[in-house]
């Protein structure tokens, strides 16, 4: 049997599709899947005539594979991963490789790439974004993991992923679980996007009344400016779909689904103190929509005003324009905030405007947006938040008059935009050189004894007012609470 450049185990759709875009750049694959009957129908159908390797053991696919030995997993994140690492480890040589490709928690690949360290064997965790077609033609890849393995995936990897401008939506992300960290956050931020597009579509649909072919012209509209995206492009093509039974949209039941990416983005933002607020929103708000026979009953149950517009509708579309740019700009300043903090907390090296090129082609969350954000980590690599650029300031500064009007005017329709306004309210506490933490420090010292700083001392002096006159100078011990 000749030998393949890399193997490959999972032939679901992804799979596949990654296989069939390494065999257009003569990368010749062997591929292996746990349902052998799956290998022989690949081989059988989409790979019949391409060079790919089908074969039908760990064994037997290890031993097709030039050295050192490559092997990607595409399969369920978790324990499937691990059992597949258990199953190749007694077959490969110190200095093979082995990556993930799934959508799989950062810290599992701390632990996998650690625990292979020791063994000799190399791993990588790599985040893959684009779906189906992405996978197919051109992803955007986010790798990291053991730094040794780069060198020997890296032109397989950036041979296969998307191109703009002749660079690849690919680049050595960082150490350990880095890859797929930023692969969890882009999830995170593509939460946001779909939501913000959703509180757009739901305005003009429900507050001024437009049709699906007038959102489609608005929709088609933006996709010519800022607002140039891939979610906006499909957002206009959904808006545009008719079949026999009118808009497919319109059957479309209200309960949203999700796969747990956006949520493990909240929670690791809790975890380490980042208001991540408009990506944590939009995961409620799939939340609140799954509730959805509840929200029936509620709906017949609570007043609230009927949405009815009287005013200039093609001006307020404007602002809603101006609303989706400015969230859109926050939501990507509170996932750079997060990135930065987790590469402080877990000591990775990473590139921000790398980041950000490899976001601009072949992911879901792709746009002209991003090169804003390369250029602006290029002029100060240390930035600490977009909306500390000028470009991203000056692009708030133009969008906050339309962005306050659909908020305020949202709240009076009834109509909800819970990441528009969460969006609003962290920019205007961002802003604010004054908040009212100070009567919550109180608060907690009051009940609690939990002490505070004081504007006229040093930082981290703390102290602790008697508030009661019966409680003395005493203080918790437990100051985070």
């Amino acid at each position: 049997m000749s030998q393949a450049d890399i193997g490959l185990i999972g032939l679901a759709v992804m799979g596949q599709n990654l296989v069939l875009n390494m065999n257009d750049h003569d990368i010749k694959v062997a591929v292996f899947n746990r349902t052998t009957s799956k290998v022989d129908d690949f081989m059988e159908g989409r790979a019949k005539g391409t060079n790919i390797i089908g074969t039908h053991s760990i064994e037997e696919l290890v031993g097709s594979l030039k050295s050192p030995r490559r092997v990607m997993m595409m399969v369920k994140a978790g324990d499937v991963v691990d059992s597949f690492i258990d199953l190749l480890v007694p077959h490969l040589d110190k200095g093979d490789i082995i990556i993930d490709g799934g959508n799989e928690l950062y810290t599992n690949t701390n632990r996998r790439t650690r625990d292979l360290a020791e063994k000799g064997i190399l791993y990588i965790g790599t985040g893959i974004s684009g779906g189906e077609e992405g996978a197919r033609f051109g992803p955007s890849i986010m790798p990291g993991g053991n730094p040794d393995a780069w060198p020997h995936v890296k032109d397989i990897f950036q041979s296969i992923a998307a191109q703009v401008d002749g660079e690849p939506c690919c680049d050595w992300v960082g150490e350990e679980g880095a890859g797929q960290y930023v692969k969890m956050v882009h999830n995170g931020i593509e939460y946001g996007d779909m939501q913000l597009i959703c509180e757009a579509y739901d305005f003009m649909k429900r507050g001024l009344g437009m049709n699906e072919s007038d959102m489609q012209g608005v929709f088609a509209e933006w996709n010519k400016g800022v607002l140039d995206s891939y979610l906006i492009e499909i957002t206009t093509n959904i808006l545009g779909f008719k079949d026999d039974e009118g808009y497919p949209l319109n059957r479309i039941l209200d309960r949203a689904g999700q796969k747990g990416t956006g949520k493990w983005t909240g929670i690791n933002a809790l975890d380490l103190g980042i208001p991540l607020t408009l990506i944590g929103e939009s995961v409620f708000a799939r939340c609140l929509s799954a509730m959805k026979d509840e929200r029936v009953k509620a709906a017949e149950f609570l007043d609230g005003p009927t949405p009815s517009f009287d005013g200039d509708a093609k001006e307020f579309v404007g602002y809603i324009h101006d609303a989706l740019y400015a969230s859109k700009i926050i939501s990507y300043a509170q996932g750079y905030m997060l990135i930065r903090e987790a590469a402080k907390e877990y000591g990775w090296n990473l590139n921000y405007g790398s980041i950000a090129l490899m976001w601009r082609g072949g992911c879901i969350i792709r746009s002209a947006f991003l090169g804003n954000i390369k250029e602006a980590f290029d002029k100060n690599p240390d930035l600490e938040n977009l909306l500390l650029d000028d470009f991203f300031r000056d692009a708030i500064h133009n969008a906050q008059a339309g962005w306050r009007k659909v908020v305020a005017k949202g709240a009076e329709m009834g109509i909800p935009t819970p990441t528009f306004s969460s969006a609003l309210a962290y920019y205007d506490g961002y802003r604010s050189a004054t908040l009212p933490a100070n009567m919550l420090q109180a608060q907690r010292d009051y009940f609690g004894a939990h002490t505070y700083e004081r504007t006229d001392k040093p930082r981290g002096e703390m102290f602790h007012t008697d508030w009661i006159g019966s409680g003395g100078n005493v203080s918790s011990t437990i100051y985070d609470v």
